[in-house]
């Protein structure tokens, strides 16, 4: 799984710079489904979000204002966690300065 963490980008760039950035993620992700490993993928808006906590309190949240908010992921197959780390360096996320993306195994029981 790679995951995306990043701030909000309604919130730092222009709708039109919205459009390139999800033409490349496209693009990026075609990439992989072309290669027969893209299993599947989400992103995960930031608005009328909530984060429940301990004793069920109830905060608004998570904030796209935080670079290390997960704004989305997608599942690939991969032989190694090298072929994994080796998609997520292609990911358009990497271009804010900040951003990441986790590469982690998904345990499927």
């Amino acid at each position: 799984m790679l995951i995306f963490r990043h701030e909000d980008g309604n919130k730092v760039a222009s709708p039109e710079q919205i459009q390139v950035w999800m033409k490349q993620t496209m693009d990026w992700i075609g990439g992989i489904a072309a290669q027969n490993k893209f299993v599947e993928g989400n992103g995960l808006p930031f608005a009328d979000s909530r984060v429940v906590h301990h004793n069920n309190v109830v905060t608004n949240g998570p904030f796209g204002e935080i670079k290390e908010t997960i704004g989305g992921y997608i599942i690939v197959k991969a032989a190694s966690v090298e072929e994994a780390v080796e998609f997520a360096k292609g990911s358009p996320v990497l271009q804010g300065d900040g951003n990441t993306v986790e590469v982690r195994k998904v345990d499927r029981h």
